[in-house]
């Protein structure tokens, strides 16, 4: 039984409904005290502090599960502090302090590298408000930006759809026969007029 096609008003209501969830999820990311953004690789994470501060002024702590970023002294603002939803690689990760143009002046730059590379994160620290990742749109990226493993099976995955696009054998089909012709050769003296093969 085919499912009926949804109707335009339902189509107005679910578009009516992503518009106000989307509206609600900015809301809830607009109060935190830093803007933040990710790639699929990586986290980068912005926090507008006054223009008089310093870099030795700053306590910024990143550590493979948590952050913390705060102006030093016992009384110093925090602006971010918690655990990471998933784990990064502090060695790869890095923070700047960065002049700006908008106010108050300066920005806390800060990258991080997830150890993870194939998933996206809901939050920054777990107990800020969480956004929908499966309403993420990944950006494009190219074959040259995978790990060799992850390259040789999209390739494969690739040439196969190719095959099939044609009707031709795909790599697996071909090992196969390959395998076969080579029995073959190796034993001619084995009838395979009858074999059933594929």
């Amino acid at each position: 039984m085919s499912e009926q096609e949804p109707s335009s008003a339902d189509l107005a209501a679910r578009e009516a409904e992503e518009k106000q969830r989307k509206a609600a999820e900015e809301a809830e990311q607009a109060t935190l005290p830093y803007k933040w953004t990710q790639t699929i690789r990586d986290v980068d994470v912005t926090i507008p502090v006054s223009a008089n501060l310093k870099g030795r002024d700053l306590d910024v702590v990143l550590k493979k599960d948590s952050i913390k970023v705060k102006v030093k002294g016992e009384n110093g603002e925090v602006f971010i502090d918690g655990q990471f939803p998933h784990p990064i690689k502090p060695s790869e990760s890095s923070w700047t302090l960065e002049t700006t143009s908008k106010p108050p002046g300066k920005e806390v730059s800060i990258h991080l590298d997830k150890v993870n590379q194939m998933e996206w994160w809901a939050h920054v620290v777990t107990t800020a408000p969480k956004i929908d990742v499966s309403k993420i749109t990944p950006e494009n990226s190219s074959l040259s930006d995978l790990d060799g493993e992850t390259r040789a099976m999209v390739e494969k995955m690739m040439y196969d759809q190719r095959q099939k696009e044609m009707g031709a054998p795909t790599s697996d089909e071909q090992r196969k026969m390959d395998i076969l012709k080579k029995f073959q050769k190796e034993h001619p003296e084995m009838d395979f007029s009858n074999a059933k093969i594929g």
